[in-house]
This record gives C-alpha cells, structure tokens and sequence, in this order.
C-alpha cells in the first residue's frame, strides 16, 4: 500500500482529495508536518482560492522547501488547482505580483474570456505518451478558476522534458495540466472528476 501524504497549508477541497485518493487504495494522511510531507511515498499539494494567499499558507508550513527537497529526490509530486499554479514563478492578481515555488518558469494570470470563473466540465486535449491520461476514455474534467498559465516558457527543461496539456475556455487557452518527472500537476480537480479523474488518480498512484 503506498503511502500518500496530503498537505493542509490551510487552503483546498482536502477531505474530498483523501476520500479520492483512498479510493485508489493508498494510505493517506492529511498532514501540516514537513517531516510527514518530505518522508511520504507522494505528496499532494491542492489549493484553492488566491494564488498570494495560498503561497503563504504554503511558506507557513514549509511546504515550499518540502517541495524542493522532495523533487531533488526526485520523489513525487502532484499539485491541484492552485496547487498547480504554485509551481510556476509569479501570479498577478489585482495588480499584485506574488512569487510562486519556481519549479516552471511562467506566470498565473486572468483568463481572458467574458465568463469568469471557468466553472464545469472541460475537455482537456492530452499529448501522445502521457502517463497521467493513461486508460481514461473521455478525457473530460471539472474546473473552477479564473486564473491560469497562459504561455508556456520552459525551452531547455533539466531532465526530461515536460509533457504539457491545453484546454480552452472560450477564446482563451491555457495549461491544464503538467507532466514533468516527478512533479504532476493539474489545474482541474480530478478529485471531482467522476471516474475520468479517479483513473488520473490512480495513475499518479502507479507512477511511483
């Protein structure tokens, strides 16, 4: 049984990500200690809410040093919605520029689109060889955010090289989710997403 360590930084759909994770028959706990979140099998960091917010609440627990240390070990990772947006370099929101972890270089900003939030069901388009889509047939997923990674900027990624999936929201495309050794990250919540991300899920599982 693989063991699974859920980060409380104060901020995320928690329960519901330890019940899907359960489901997948790992052992989880929801923890605030680093040594607990650096020593686990996986780690998985959710947010939701404002990217500075969620940043500090991240600082507070050391998440972002757990971080580091976990993927220079290279022990997985996955991030959930604004857990996904941690990873990047910068969020902007309201005109106030908040530092994010930096493990991908590019900034969280607003959709550009007429109906913010993006709230419900999207389809996301995956790239050839994913591990994380691996054995899901439809590839759709459940959203809520109005912030994302618009640009993507990595050309000369350490290791080996990400694999990047887009979706649209009207006019606007923008990450959905990333690949990348032993960080994962989405911007959906898979955790909401019915059978498509319990599979996800319980790929990440399979991962490591």
């Amino acid at each position: 049984m693989k063991s699974v360590a859920v980060l409380d930084h104060g901020s995320g759909n928690l329960r519901s990500v330890v019940r899907a994770l359960e489901k997948t028959g790992a052992s989880v706990q929801l923890t605030s200690d680093p040594a607990v979140a650096t020593e686990a099998e996986g780690l998985v960091v959710p947010g939701v809410g404002a990217f500075a917010h969620c940043m500090e609440g991240l600082r507070s627990v050391d998440g972002e040093r757990v971080i580091d240390r976990r993927l220079v070990a290279q022990r997985p990772v996955l991030g959930i919605c604004v857990g996904m947006q941690m990873m990047f370099t910068q969020g902007i929101e309201h005109g106030i520029t908040s530092d994010g972890c930096g493990q991908w270089p590019g900034v969280v900003e607003r959709i550009q689109a007429d109906v913010v939030p993006h709230m419900g069901w999207n389809t996301v388009n995956a790239p050839d060889g994913s591990r994380m889509f691996a054995a899901i047939e439809s590839e759709r997923f459940y959203f809520v955010h109005s912030y994302g990674v618009r640009t993507w900027a990595m050309d000369e990624p350490i290791g080996p090289a990400p694999l990047v999936t887009w979706t649209k929201h009207e006019n606007d495309s923008f990450v959905a989710a990333v690949e990348h050794g032993p960080l994962w990250a989405t911007q959906f919540h898979p955790e909401k997403s019915g059978d498509a991300g319990q599979q996800l899920l319980a790929n990440w599982i399979d991962s490591f």
